[in-house]
């Protein structure tokens, strides 16, 4: 699965890991995400993210 990084913080989104602290478990593909997930560290949402 591939991370993703967002473009504004670069934060990096590893599938491997998820974001346990927002309720995404790991394992859980990009794609899979809610829509309303915001990036746990600048707060903006998944189109400002890019596959890595």
């Amino acid at each position: 699965m591939n991370k993703y990084r967002c473009v504004i913080c670069d934060y990096i989104y590893d599938p491997a890991v998820g974001d346990p602290d927002s309720g995404i478990e790991p394992g859980t593909a990009f794609e899979d995400i809610p829509e309303d997930w915001m990036c746990p560290l600048c707060g903006v949402d998944k189109s400002n993210f890019e596959a890595i």
